[in-house]
């Protein structure tokens, strides 16, 4: 098992910025891909961006590539997002998961934390 535990949500200006955390404990982190979809009122989940568990490759969705960037300490056990340039249609809870394999396909995901909102105003 694999719990996950976002931080790092919040309400910004269009252009702003966040850094999204994420806490993983349970079982040996660093064998496993994590990585963040997110999902609006009304919408579909969506893929945001995922890491492989050694870091050393990074999937992201067209609507954030340039924009946001995924990286991982496995001495922390912890996953982040950093998002910049953050745009009103970026607004939705973001929830950090895990798997033992990397995929944009949340089917994958059998690990997801409870989420945390993201709001950016206009």
């Amino acid at each position: 098992q694999v719990q996950l535990v976002e931080s790092g949500g919040g309400l910004v200006q269009t252009g702003g910025s966040l850094r999204l955390s994420c806490a993983a404990s349970g079982r040996t982190f660093s064998r496993i891909a994590m990585g963040w979809f997110r999902q609006a009122p009304g919408k579909e989940r969506e893929f945001v961006a995922a890491i492989t568990w050694s870091g050393d490759s990074t999937y992201y969705a067209d609507s954030v590539k340039g924009r946001f960037t995924i990286s991982r300490d496995n001495a922390k056990n912890t996953v982040y997002l950093q998002m910049n340039s953050l745009k009103p249609e970026d607004t939705a809870v973001y929830y950090c998961v895990a798997a033992p394999i990397i995929s944009t396909n949340w089917r994958v995901y059998n690990y997801w934390g409870q989420g945390t909102q993201v709001t950016v105003s206009s």
